[in-house]
């Protein structure tokens, strides 16, 4: 049973962090290099203009009244106006939210569905071939950076073999046989009945999920093996097989079962860093979410843009981390959600 204490602990925690994290982005928001009001309006505009805009951002305030005003907007849930697309930053990340949150979600699957079976896989044949072969490509994963396994699967399935697309969310033929709804296209398409372009969607959705996918997963794959290796020593494991309980059973049932909590630990966290992952791959495959609206934020000195941005990954993280403690605390009861272990 999870004490109601301990859920407010954590809780408030929760707020602290975000307080915290709201005045780091206003700092980094402020020392950003290039002038905002200049970056929005262009090279030809006059100082008369750019001064005119400075004012209505409040950027001619002292800093504190600037930071009183920008807490005041964020609690109420106005980010302010894009210097990019002249729209609320707020409706800006709700169009393009669903987009990676689509695409982190694939992504996520394929980490658990390949790397939980080869850190299984891997255990079971602790010490041979396949178990070291299956750590090599683990620490592989972890190693090469994002970016290159991206261009690398572009340049294979994209380029060579021509087995995918390697820009884009959807084809422009595509896109006409389906209409917006939900912004998931996997699931607009179903509901238009377009199964065709819901296979094309597919084919856009595989290449960057499975690159983005790829850091994770050679994480899981070390601590699923590891954990499993650990449990297969104890003695209820050993006394299982000595029964003569299958051995199928013995790893699925009883070994993978305790051994899974530590996994579960990485996966919640993978899923809030694939989110932080996404910037890299959106970018190589021209992927239209949130993490290369974050980019183009930054490289145009949209300060709103890069407030909300960073604030919705950052309430991620901690939401997640909040989560995953709650589960923890309830598969093990040993474990309470101030982060002590009794």
């Amino acid at each position: 049973m999870i004490d109601p204490k301990q859920v407010a602990q954590r809780l408030s925690g929760m707020v602290v962090s975000l307080l915290g994290l709201s005045v780091l982005i206003f700092v980094i928001s402020r020392v950003l290099p290039g002038n905002p009001a200049r970056m929005a309006l262009g090279a030809m505009a006059s100082e008369e203009q750019v001064q005119r805009l400075a004012a209505e951002m409040g950027l001619n305030e002292p800093l504190p009244l600037q930071y009183a005003d920008y807490m005041r907007r964020l609690l109420v849930g106005d980010l302010g106006q894009s210097l990019q697309t002249k729209n609320p930053v707020v409706q800006d990340l709700m169009f393009k939210l669903p987009a990676t949150l689509e695409l982190i979600t694939v992504a996520f699957a394929l980490m658990v569905g390949l790397g939980v079976p080869l850190g299984v896989l891997a255990a079971v044949n602790h010490g041979r071939r396949l178990d070291n072969l299956t750590r090599v490509f683990a620490f592989s994963t972890v190693s090469v950076p994002s970016f290159f396994i991206g261009i690398l699967f572009q340049l294979a399935f994209g380029y060579f073999l021509q087995w995918f697309p390697i820009t884009g969310r959807v084809s422009s033929a595509a896109a006409a046989e389906f209409t917006r709804v939900t912004g998931f296209y996997l699931l607009d398409t179903l509901l238009a009945g377009a199964f065709a372009a819901h296979v094309d969607v597919w084919g856009h959705l595989l290449l960057p999920a499975l690159a983005l996918s790829f850091s994770g997963m050679g994480q899981v794959i070390r601590i699923t093996r590891s954990s499993m290796i650990d449990v297969e020593g104890k003695d209820y494991i050993v006394a299982s097989r000595g029964f003569g309980l299958p051995s199928w059973m013995v790893t699925h049932k009883y070994t993978l079962k305790n051994a899974f909590v530590p996994t579960l630990t990485i996966l919640g966290l993978q899923y809030a860093w694939l989110l932080s992952g996404a910037f890299i791959i959106e970018i190589v495959y021209s992927w239209p979410g949130v993490a290369k609206y974050g980019v183009q934020s930054v490289l145009t000195s949209d300060v709103n843009a890069v407030v909300g941005v960073t604030m919705l990954i950052g309430v991620a993280f901690v939401t997640v981390n909040f989560l995953v403690d709650v589960v923890m605390a309830v598969l093990d009861p040993r474990i309470d959600l101030t982060g002590d272990t009794t």
